[in-house]
């Protein structure tokens, strides 16, 4: 069994990609990546690093909403540990915030590096949620690369979200793809019919795994 500190791992290729590791928000979790089978990229980091899934604070608003969408979901999850060892990897795709309402394009184009090493580092991959629109974006910046075509793997938005619902699945490399929505932030209370559709979704995810 070989573990890796995900932090570590992404501290150092941040530095091979000129990035300063210190402004960016990593998870600290410890793990071996062979026991993963599904990432759920959010759409970005919180501005207060204490409310981040793998906060060391009490009780980070990030981890409540997403063990709170795992226990609606009959998912039993009473932590980000717990959620690991099901081999479920959760991740933002920009690690740092957003500076406005929208995400900078600069900003996403300087960071897809360390979403592409996120995604190489598991061997076993099954499942990929894109949680939101511009983890759906930067995928599929990193899936046309790869394949070298200016073919999306799945239709940003509603659109692609939509088909998803309807059955019709998008696949990468043998690999199942999810568009659903962000997992954390006030939409979820907002928007309740979000928050459903997050946890059918969450349902899903763990019938192709479990």
């Amino acid at each position: 069994m070989i573990m890796t500190n995900m932090k570590d791992y992404l501290s150092e290729a941040a530095g091979k990609n000129g990035l300063d590791a210190n402004i960016l928000q990593f998870p600290d979790c410890k793990f071996d990546p062979a026991k993963i089978r599904v990432i759920m990229i959010n759409e970005v980091v919180p501005k207060n690093p204490d409310e981040w899934f793998y906060s060391e604070a009490h009780d980070p608003e990030n981890r409540r909403t997403a063990l709170g969408l795992f226990e609606i979901a009959g998912v039993p999850a009473k932590s980000m540990r717990d959620v690991i060892d099901m081999g479920i990897y959760i991740t933002a795709a920009m690690k740092t915030p957003k500076a406005g309402y929208t995400a900078d394009p600069e900003v996403m184009n300087a960071q897809l590096p360390l979403l592409e090493a996120e995604i190489g580092l598991f061997p076993n991959l099954e499942l990929i949620m894109l949680m939101g629109d511009v983890a759906a974006k930067m995928f599929n910046m990193i899936a046309k690369a790869k394949a070298k075509t200016n073919r999306n793997i799945c239709p940003p938005g509603a659109a692609g979200r939509r088909r998803h619902w309807n059955n019709e699945e998008f696949y990468w490399d043998g690999i199942r793809v999810f568009p659903s929505y962000i997992m954390t932030g006030k939409n979820l209370l907002i928007e309740p019919f979000k928050r459903d559709v997050l946890v059918e979704d969450i349902r899903r995810m763990t019938e192709v795994i479990l």
